[in-house]
């Protein structure tokens, strides 16, 4: 490799400069014109994450990047902003003069420690045109020094251990050489609110989840069957809740018992048809729920065929009762990878405690696969709905899993860096 002549200073730049994460956008990137809406609410989003976090932090814009930093250990914020939806990755760095021997010095000392025998590569982007090299003459310059101040390292451009990327701006640069998967998706709240039917097992966490992944802010309703059942199911909605809050501004949970009503219904000869009844009126009380709330749609666990009830025909006949859009986010998923990606969120080990499930109160030996409306209807006519509605939603009670993890700590703030 030939050497390459220092370049002069940089124009004066921000700081400080030092330890700093690196946040690439995801699908954001793709937005046209109002692409700024969606930043200002991933960065809203962003905020929210980091409060608590025991130390003043700083967030600033670059091109299709965020550069978040502060008085805080970049693991832990790179921990945080891990959580927000909308970034594509997250990528400890650290933050440099935009000049050649203090890129060259911070290379240096990032791969100082790598173990002897380790392949790398330096992979250069210049984002300002103006800098006196070009991104390959950038990397075998710096890719160079390393190796003469570094022993025991071996270059390799093809598949190496480490890559060293450098993405120079007009005043500042980066290095990073760690990349952590982001959860990509939409900014939380960027395609409005849902309400999430939340029950205890694997599928309806990861449905929420999922909604969130496309841009819905969601708050959650969960139906138990007091006075029937003990209260198990309601400490397990509170737990997933909770966990689901990590990855969104904190949405609320409304817990509604609904054991009298599915009584009413059995009492009405519901029969075979007791489950997908429950349902109807389980999406009826959550359609007026979210008209309170403000919620546009609905969301539910549904895996086309997994359980009878969730049959072509009876999700259909769910969907009639519906004022609102229900959307299903799992509906051609298996099992097992329900299963994996709870894994994944930190839901499952919730959702495998035991609990009373409400569906199972007063269900029949065997669930209709192919309930009909006619049939359907006539059971509900027994009932004045509307008023079972309003008595189910008049008794809810409303909690905010999560909202005590918000509270600021003392001093912290969240600015652009001076």
């Amino acid at each position: 490799m030939t050497d390459i002549p220092s370049v002069p200073a940089p124009r004066s730049a921000p700081g400080p400069y030092g330890p700093c994460v690196l946040l690439k956008h995801g699908e954001v990137f793709l937005k046209g014109r109002n692409r700024h809406r969606f930043t200002e609410r991933l960065h809203d989003n962003l905020r929210v994450a980091l409060r608590g976090v025991g130390g003043s932090t700083w967030i600033k814009i670059a091109q299709h990047v965020t550069v978040l930093g502060g008085q805080v250990p970049p693991d832990t914020l790179a921990e945080r902003a891990r959580r927000v939806i909308g970034f594509a990755s997250v990528e400890p760095a650290v933050r440099v003069p935009s000049d050649l021997d203090a890129i060259t010095e911070a290379a240096v000392e990032a791969l100082g420690d790598t173990r002897h025998g380790t392949t790398f590569a330096v992979r250069s982007k210049r984002r300002d045109k103006q800098f006196p090299l070009s991104s390959s003459q950038v990397d075998g310059y710096v890719g160079a020094r390393v190796l003469e101040q570094v022993p025991g390292l071996r270059v390799d451009l093809t598949q190496p251990e480490v890559t060293l990327a450098v993405e120079i701006d007009r005043k500042e640069t980066y290095l990073s050489w760690r990349r952590l998967p982001g959860l990509g998706g939409l900014p939380v709240g960027c395609s409005g609110r849902a309400l999430v039917l939340l029950s205890g097992g694997y599928d309806s966490p990861v449905a929420a989840h999922r909604a969130m992944r496309r841009g819905l802010a969601c708050d959650f309703v969960h139906f138990n069957g007091a006075p029937y059942t003990n209260p198990s199911s309601v400490y397990k909605a509170y737990a997933l809740a909770r966990e689901l809050n990590r990855y969104q501004p904190a949405g609320t949970l409304h817990v509604i018992a609904l054991g009298k009503a599915q009584k009413q219904l059995a009492v009405a000869g519901a029969g075979r048809l007791q489950v997908v009844a429950q349902r109807r009126l389980m999406v009826r009380t959550a359609c007026a729920l979210a008209a309170r709330t403000g919620a546009q749609a609905l969301v539910t666990g549904d895996s086309l065929g997994q359980v009878a009830s969730q049959t072509l025909a009876n999700l259909a006949a769910v969907d009639e009762a519906a004022a609102l859009p229900v959307l299903r986010p799992l509906i051609g998923w298996e099992k097992q990878e329900i299963i994996d990606e709870a894994r994944f969120l930190g839901t499952a080990g919730i959702s495998v405690l035991p609990d009373e499930d409400c569906c199972s109160l007063l269900a029949p030996p065997r669930v209709s696969t192919r309930a009909r409306l006619p049939e359907l209807r006539s059971v509900e006519k027994r009932l004045d709905l509307d008023e079972v509605v309003e008595t189910l939603l008049d008794s809810a009670q409303v909690l905010r899993p999560g909202a005590e993890e918000e509270v600021p700590a003392t001093g912290g703030r969240c600015a652009a860096p001076s």
